[in-house]
């Protein structure tokens, strides 16, 4: 392996910079990916009185009677759930679809999902909304992941988390009532999600697929030089072409050549040797939900409006949570191949952590009529956000592209996707009863989940910033022989039991 200080000039210089190609085909996927995975997930807030009330009319129009409280209630939990299933069905046709079709194919199809639902009523259009942004959410980091170069796969990857916060905040901007948000517009809002699927349609073609998926599981050589030629800006650089072939040859001697199934999910959980891989990459999915960074968005109308702001103002401040997380994120892309992904998902919980405690105080003293409460509680809402933006936002969905190879990839997004949005439907399902219990405090279980995942983090993630899979792989190895010589240590020392 070369140093830095024997390698090719051609291969430094490349390392300054992004090629044009690298940049258009990032924006090109992101913002018919996870961009509308954040677009659709704002969207949806600022109708919901007017979609409601329609609902409630077209039901009297056709049964002469309206729908009580519970009933317009139930229905309404109906259709933002039934994003959260379409997005698990589209987690689990990620894969499949990633192996069968490639990355960019199956990024390109996924917009008919988008493009029928415009047309479609509002539960069904939801559900599909879902399903292409649970593919999205899968496909893309693994596109990025394989078609970036080592010192940039960082960088790349944490770009979809950049576009969700974009889409957030685009979507929170769009939803105002001067735009899109008033009461006669809101079926236009709910439908310009196909302006971003359009985009991509017309550009993404252009584009290389994934040098990886190419050499490794179509067996393409010359097609893969070709894509990752044009990616680094001209030339095939050697180290990277010898590391994929390198893969190639061990899943090879595995018996898992190129033209072979990849894993299934349920071969990944059989498979002893990535068990702590899958287990990290679980957590980590998980826990991204299990955080409550969602649920703060909607607990911010209440925070906003207990703290003194003009209703019909509320619209406005609530932007700032978009654009906080949106340029945490951005702010995030630049630091990650400088701090690391470890380190960032660890600060991010930890810092969560922090300010959950600190806003739990603040509501209590809130209710107790403290002044000044109420502005801290905004100053934490927006704390909270930024520190999600910071870390866990991102860097969650680098993590099975960098720990899995080619073979368990699909399978393993596949996992992790479904943990994530089952996380997100429990959530949402669950935080409206959790606020009616615990009232102030509700933000403590979700403490607890940020405590828990830095803690978890930290014991079991090593660092895979500028490293190889074959070193991230020996780094994995490591901390589990470690951890399983510390488990024979303890079992050494306990008292044996005395035979009866």
């Amino acid at each position: 392996m070369l140093s830095n200080k024997d390698e090719p000039e051609d291969e430094k210089a490349a390392k300054t910079t992004w090629t044009a190609t690298l940049v258009l085909t990032v924006f090109s996927a992101a913002i018919g990916g996870t961009f509308q995975y954040g677009y659709n997930l704002s969207i949806i807030n600022a109708p919901t009185s007017y979609i409601q009330k329609f609902i409630n009319e077209t039901y009297m129009e056709r049964w002469d009677t309206g729908l009580d409280t519970s009933q317009l209630t139930l229905l309404w939990t109906c259709i933002v759930s039934a994003f959260s299933l379409g997005g698990l069905f589209g987690a689990l046709l990620a894969g499949p679809m990633a192996v069968k079709l490639g990355r960019k194919k199956s990024l390109l199809l996924n917009n008919i999902f988008m493009l029928v639902a415009t047309v479609l009523m509002i539960i069904l259009a939801r559900f599909l909304v879902g399903v292409n942004s649970g593919v999205s959410m899968n496909v893309q980091p693994m596109y990025f992941g394989e078609s970036a170069p080592v010192h940039l796969r960082g960088a790349v990857a944490f770009s979809s988390a950049v576009f969700t916060a974009f889409g957030i905040f685009l979507g929170q901007v769009v939803g105002l009532t001067e735009i899109l948000g008033a009461q006669n517009l809101w079926p236009y809002l709910l439908a310009s999600n196909a302006i971003p699927a359009l985009i991509q349609v017309l550009t993404l073609p252009w584009f290389p697929e994934s040098p990886r998926y190419l050499l490794i599981d179509k067996g393409d050589r010359e097609s893969c030089e070709c894509a990752l030629a044009r990616l680094r800006g001209g030339e095939v650089p050697p180290s990277e072409m010898e590391e994929m072939l390198q893969e190639k040859e061990r899943l090879t001697s595995a018996a898992i050549n190129s033209h072979s199934t990849a894993k299934t999910p349920w071969a990944l959980f059989k498979d002893k040797d990535l068990r702590t891989q899958l287990r990290t990459v679980i957590a980590a999915s998980s826990a991204m939900m299990l955080c409550g960074n969602d649920s703060i968005y909607f607990y911010a109308y209440y925070i906003f409006l207990e703290a003194g702001i003009p209703l019909q103002k509320i619209q406005y401040v609530t932007i700032g949570t978009g654009a906080s997380e949106f340029l945490s994120s951005i702010l995030s892309n630049f630091l990650i191949e400088r701090v690391g992904r470890r380190y960032l998902l660890i600060g991010g919980y930890s810092l969560m952590s922090f300010w959950s405690f600190v806003f739990t105080i603040a509501l209590v003293l809130q209710s107790q009529g403290v002044a000044g409460m109420p502005y801290l509680s905004m100053a934490c809402v927006f704390a909270y956000i930024l520190s999600f933006g910071l870390g866990p936002a991102g860097v969650t969905g680098i993590l099975p592209a960098e720990i899995f190879d080619q073979a368990a990839r699909p399978a393993a997004y596949m996992i992790a996707g479904s943990f994530l949005w089952i996380c997100l439907l429990l959530v949402g399902m669950l935080f409206p009863f959790i606020v009616k219990t615990l009232g102030n405090y509700c933000f403590l279980p979700f403490m607890v989940v940020c405590v828990v995942s830095a803690l978890f983090l930290g014991f079991t993630l090593p660092e895979t910033k500028g490293k190889t899979l074959a070193e991230i792989t020996l780094e994995f190895d490591k901390k589990n022989s470690r951890a399983l010589w510390s488990l024979e240590v303890l079992c050494s020392q306990l008292p044996l039991r005395p035979n009866a």
